[in-house]
């Protein structure tokens, strides 16, 4: 059985939140989107570290991280974004976008949307309530049977 993809975000940082905010809006993203702070992790088959260092996409079992989990929301997206997600999986752009992921991910802090919240290591950033919108893990849905995939 086939169940909704799933976007884990971390919802401390203000450049991650709003970026996904914005994909919502203009790219159209199919999945539920949840920030790691109130996903159950252990449902979904993600460690607690891997949420704190990248963006995940978990779909059919399976977890893609940071450069490969943008190019999987995009090819869910369909047309036009999905032509840039397949691309996005193919050496050298792959390369290129886990390289670009990687320094956006060191510097989202100092990016339009990043607060020093970001700069922060998870347990020392101030505690909150879900963003406006987030959808939390459904504890009724079936917890996925998951690879980890870089």
């Amino acid at each position: 059985m086939r169940g909704q993809p799933v976007l884990v975000f971390d919802g401390d940082c203000g450049f991650c939140t709003t970026s996904v905010r914005f994909a919502e809006r203009h790219v159209g993203v199919r999945a539920r989107a949840v920030p790691w702070q109130f996903a159950d992790l252990r449902a979904l088959g993600v460690t607690r570290e891997r949420a704190e260092r990248e963006v995940l996409w978990i779909e059919d079992g399976r977890v893609y991280g940071g450069a490969r989990a943008v190019a999987r929301l995009l090819i869910a997206a369909g047309r036009p974004w999905s032509p840039l997600g397949f691309v996005l999986r193919v050496p050298p752009f792959l390369w290129v976008a886990e390289e670009v992921y990687r320094l956006v991910a060191a510097n989202r802090h100092r990016l339009p949307g990043g607060t020093p919240a970001c700069a922060l290591p998870p347990n020392s950033r101030p505690a909150g309530s879900p963003p406006t919108g987030s959808v939390i893990s459904d504890p009724a849905a079936p917890a996925p049977a998951v690879s980890e995939n870089r």
